[in-house]
């Protein structure tokens, strides 16, 4: 690794080796959702809580004040309003990313979509342009398609993190496999970082940190949670909380008290 992306790569990863990123990228697909109404507002509230680092795309990224947090910047997009919704194509490049100060980029691979190929073609030479830039690359890893039954199908999502650390990913996003030992096979087979996505709003609080619980049990170098942070009655609380398990190694219960207190 070049020493630009180790560079950027500790603005990102704490001295641990590990990261919390809040990806709030969900304008460009969703348009603005509930808890990114107001960008500033929540980028202050996750700095606030101690994030790492969020995932913008270009437009919010020029618009709004960072402070200390790493900036990853989202270079893929597509609408729900498209006629192909998992396509994801390119809309950004490296050279922006380095004007507007980002400490990396990222791109959204549906592996098993229609448009598997064009993406796949992207994520390779989007990688050669990060490593002649030493700029670290963030791939974001699901398996949506219409052969794809379950998107947290442990041999699957083993199969599409390894996929993207294979055409060149500094870092791969994946689907968390629902338990430490599946999961730890995922994280054994990939030769870089593994951070986990939030997916849906869920249930309750807990579920998502007993999630980041299991994945930095078998591993996992950090988590990339959007809904479940920034749609969060008290986002601060919330990325506190994942916080502590990340960094601090503490148990769902001790992190649930930075919830509580706050309530």
């Amino acid at each position: 690794m070049s020493l630009g992306k180790v560079r950027r790569m500790r603005r990102i990863f704490r001295s641990d080796g590990k990261t919390v990123i809040t990806p709030m990228d969900h304008g460009v697909t969703l348009g603005p959702v509930k808890g990114l109404l107001d960008m500033q507002g929540i980028v202050d509230k996750l700095s606030k809580g101690g994030a790492d680092a969020v995932v913008l795309h270009k437009g919010v990224a020029k618009a709004i004040d960072l402070g200390n947090l790493g900036l990853i910047l989202h270079l893929s997009a597509s609408t729900r309003l498209g006629p192909s919704p998992n396509w994801k194509v390119r809309i950004g490049s490296v050279e922006e990313a380095l004007l507007l100060g980002a400490d990396a980029v990222s791109v959204h691979i549906n592996v098993g979509a229609e448009k598997e190929p064009e993406m796949l073609e992207t994520l390779g030479s989007l990688a050669d342009e990060c490593d002649a830039w030493g700029m670290p690359l963030l791939a974001m890893m699901y398996a949506r398609g219409p052969n794809i039954k379950n998107e947290h199908d442990p041999d699957i999502v083993a199969h599409i993190a390894r996929l993207g650390a294979e055409l060149g990913a500094d870092v791969v996003k994946c689907n968390y496999t629902g338990d430490v030992e599946s999961f730890r096979k995922v994280v054994k087979g990939c030769p870089v970082p593994v951070v986990i996505a939030g997916g849906p709003k869920a249930e309750t609080e807990r579920d998502v940190l007993e999630m980041v619980y299991g994945a930095m049990k078998a591993g996992g170098k950090g988590v990339s949670i959007g809904r479940n942070v920034f749609q969060h009655e008290n986002p601060t609380a919330m990325v506190k909380a994942i916080g502590k398990i990340v960094h601090e190694d503490a148990s769902v219960e001790e992190a649930s008290q930075c919830i509580l207190s706050e309530r």
